[in-house]
C-alpha cells in the first residue's frame, strides 16, 4: 500500500529506487559492494563466522556449572536454534549473491527483516525473542570483524542497464538510515546511492550540507522513516517537497519519472551558463565561489564555473580515522592537490572545525555534553591542542607556495583567541623557515558566525584581510537553536530580523574599510535569498558547486540598484518573509 512520510527538504531533485536500510547496531558495520567473483568467498566467510559462534555457544553449554540456572541453558538453546535457522542463513546468502552486499551488510539487512517479523507476532513471548535475534546477529558481526581486513569497494558492480519498472531487481538504490555522520556521507560520495532519507537532522545539519554537495535528493528529519520503510521497498524521494513516497503505484512512479526527466532538462539548460560571467543587469560583477570537502572536489568546482574555492572544509580530512589524525605531509599533499586542481584560482582553506555535529572519532564524548554546539569546537579545539594546530598551519602555509591560498579561522569571538591564533601562525612560519621548507604568503580571514563576532567588527577588521559570514552557525547562535535538531527545525529562520541585521552590518562594515566579505553558509546557495543578499551589498557568494549555476541565473536577471531600496525595506520590516514574496 502506498504511503508517504514527511520530513525536511534539504537537497533538491527526485530519486527513485529500492530502499537500502542501514540498521542501527551497537557494532560498527561496513557497507560496501563486492564483485561477482567474490560472492563465493564472501558466503564462505559468513558461514565460517556463523559456525564459529555456534562452536562458541556449544562450548559455553558444555562448560555450564551444574548449579547454573535452567533459564541460562534454555537461552543458549534458543540462540543456537536462531543461528541455525535456515531463513536467516538463506536470506543473508540472498543479499550476498543477488545484491553483491558484503557479508556484514547482508547480515544486518536480513536481521532487519526477521526482527520486524518478531515485532508483528501476537504472542508476547515470541515478540521478546527479537532481542535474542539481535544478540545473535551481533555475535556473528563481531566474529566477522575479526576475520581479516576488509577493503571498501563503494562502487556497485557493472551490470546491464534495464528500463526502470516496478518489477526490476537491478535498479537505483536509495539509502534510509536513522542518522548519517559527515564521515558516513563522505564514504557514500562515490557510491551508487541516488538519494537518502534520515530520521533526524535539520536543514543545515552537516549531513544535509554534504548531501547538497553530493547533489543528490535528500530528506532529513523524517522521524520514523527507518522503521516504516522496509528493506528493498520501492521509494521515491521528493527532495523539493521533503516527501518520501513508499511503495508507489505505477501511476505515481510514472509521474515522478516524468518530473525527473524535466529536472534533468533544466539542469542541461543551466549548464549553458557555465562560461557566462556573473554580472548583474546594471553591470555589477559578482564573485561565485565553491565550497568543497575534499581535494578532488576542485574538479566539480571548475565544472560548475566557480571562480575559486571560498571554503575548503579541512575537517573532512580528519574524520573516520579512528583517532589517527593526518600528519603534516598528508595534509600538505591534500591542500596542494586542491590548490593545483583550481588551476591558479584562489582557494580558501578553513582550519579544522570539529565538535557538535562534526565529531572526530576520538571526540565522540562530546555527545555526553549538555550543549556540544557551545563546547570545545572549531578554533577552541585547535587552541586547546597547539601541536595539532601548528601541524595544520604549516601544511596550509606550504600549500600556499603552489597558488593563491587564503587562511580562514572559524568561530573566533575573543580578542585573546585572535592574538593566540596570530602568534601560532607566525610560529608555524618560523618553524618552516628553520626547516628550510618553502611556504607562501596567505591572506588571513575570520569567520563571522557568533553574534559576539558580528558585534565586534572593528576588532576583526583590524587583524584580518577579509571576513566570511557563516550563516548556518550565525543563525543557530543568534536564535539559540540546535540546527541539527529536527524538533526545533521550524524555528530556524534565516529571515529573522536579528539575523539579517547582523549580516547587513557585517557587509557594510567590510565595504566601508575596503575589506573583502563573502557569505559561505547555506544562505549563499539559496536562490530564494540571492536578490536580498545582492541588495544588502554582497558581491561574493560561496556555495556548493551544484548550486552555482542556479544562483548565477538569478544574478544575471537582477538589478542591484533596484534591489538595494527593496532590501532596505526588508531589513526594516518586522516580518521580512512577507516582503520576500513581492
Amino acid at each position: 500500500m502506498t504511503f508517504s512520510i514527511h520530513g525536511l527538504a534539504v537537497a533538491r531533485g527526485i530519486a527513485i529506487g529500492r530502499a537500502v536500510l542501514v540498521a542501527s547496531s551497537r557494532v560498527d558495520v561496513a557497507h560496501y559492494f563486492i564483485q561477482p567473483d567474490q560472492v563465493i568467498s564472501e558466503i564462505r566467510r559468513l558461514r565460517k563466522a556463523r559456525d564459529d559462534v555456534v562452536d562458541e555457544l556449544q562450548r559455553l553449554q558444555k562448560d555450564l556449572p551444574k548449579d547454573a540456572p535452567h533459564e541460562l541453558a534454555a537461552l543458549l538453546d534458543v540462540h543456537l536454534m536462531l543461528l541455525q535457522d535456515e531463513e536467516l542463513t538463506s536470506g543473508v546468502v540472498h543479499w550476498i549473491r543477488d545484491r553483491c552486499y558484503n557479508a556484514e551488510w547482508a547480515l544486518t539487512s536480513q536481521l532487519e527483516i526477521i526482527v520486524r517479523q518478531f515485532e508483528e507476532m501476537e504472542d508476547p513471548y515470541l515478540r521478546e525473542r527479537k532481542a535474542d535475534m539481535e544478540q545473535v546477529g551481533e555475535r556473528v558481526l563481531h566474529c566477522l570483524k575479526g576475520t581479516g581486513a576488509l577493503v571498501v569497494q563503494p562502487k556497485r558492480p557493472q551490470r546491464p542497464q534495464q528500463e526502470l519498472q516496478l518489477g526490476d531487481t537491478d535498479v537505483p538504490l536509495v539509502l534510509v538510515a536513522h542518522d548519517l555522520s559527515p564521515a558516513d556521507m563522505l564514504q557514500f560520495k562515490q557510491s551508487v546511492f541516488t538519494g537518502f532519507v534520515t530520521d533526524v537532522g535539520g536543514k543545515t545539519s552537516h549531513t544535509a550540507i554534504v548531501a547538497r554537495s553530493l547533489d543528490i535528493p535528500a530528506v532529513v528529519g523524517a522521524r520514523t522513516a527507518s522503521q516504516l520503510v522496509k528493506q528493498d521497498d520501492w521509494v521515491i524521494i521528493d527532495g523539493d517537497a521533503g516527501v518520501v513516497i513508499v511503495d508507489p503505484s505505477p501511476i505515481i512512479l510514472s509521474e515522478y519519472s516524468f518530473k525527473q526527466r524535466q529536472a534533468q532538462l533544466e539542469r542541461e539548460g543551466l549548464a549553458r551558463l557555465r562560461h557566462t560571467p556573473a554580472v548583474t543587469l546594471d553591470g555589477e560583477k559578482i564573485e561565485l565561489l565553491a565550497n568543497i570537502e575534499m581535494p578532488e572536489d576542485a574538479a566539480s568546482a571548475l565544472a560548475a564555473g566557480a571562480v575559486g574555492v571560498g571554503l575548503f572544509r579541512s575537517e573532512f580530512l580528519f574524520m573516520g580515522r579512528q583517532g589517527n589524525l593526518p600528519d603534516e605531509a598528508e595534509q600538505y599533499q591534500a591542500y596542494r592537490l586542491a590548490v593545483e586542481g583550481m588551476k591558479g584560482l584562489p582557494v580558501t582553506i578553513r582550519t579544522i572545525d570539529v565538535g557538535a555535529d562534526k565529531p572526530l572519532d576520538e571526540a565522540r564524548h562530546d555527545a555526553a555534553h549538555l550543549n556540544p554546539a557551545l563546547g570545545l569546537r572549531a578554533i577552541r579545539w585547535s587552541l586547546a591542542d597547539p601541536s595539532m594546530f601548528l601541524t595544520q598551519l604549516r601544511a596550509i602555509l606550504r600549500s600556499a607556495a603552489h597558488g593563491q591560498v587564503n587562511l580562514l579561522i572559524p568561530m573566533l569571538s575573543h580578542a585573546s583567541e585572535i592574538r593566540q591564533t596570530l602568534l601560532l601562525i607566525e610560529q608555524a612560519r618560523h618553524e618552516l623557515d628553520r626547516k628550510g621548507l618553502v611556504h607562501g604568503p596567505v591572506r588571513l580571514g575570520a569567520m563571522i558566525e557568533i553574534p559576539a563576532a558580528a558585534l565586534s567588527l572593528r576588532l576583526f577588521l583590524k587583524h584580518f584581510d577579509f571576513l566570511s559570514i557563516g550563516t548556518n552557525d550565525l543563525i543557530q547562535y543568534t536564535l539559540a537553536i540546535d540546527r541539527a535538531d529536527e524538533s526545533v527545525a521550524h524555528l530556524y529562520d534565516p529571515l529573522h530580523p536579528a539575523v539579517l541585521r547582523l549580516v547587513a552590518d557585517t557587509i557594510a562594515a567590510c565595504k566601508a574599510q575596503g575589506k573583502g566579505v563573502s557569505v559561505c553558509g547555506e544562505m549563499a546557495g539559496d536562490v530564494g535569498m540571492t536578490r536580498l543578499l545582492l541588495g544588502l551589498g554582497l558581491r561574493s557568494f560561496s556555495m556548493h558547486p551544484s548550486q552555482v549555476l542556479a544562483v548565477k541565473q538569478r544574478i544575471l536577471l537582477s538589478n542591484t540598484e533596484k534591489l538595494r531600496l527593496w532590501a532596505d525595506q526588508v531589513l526594516d520590516s518586522d516580518d521580512p518573509a512577507e516582503l520576500m514574496q513581492r
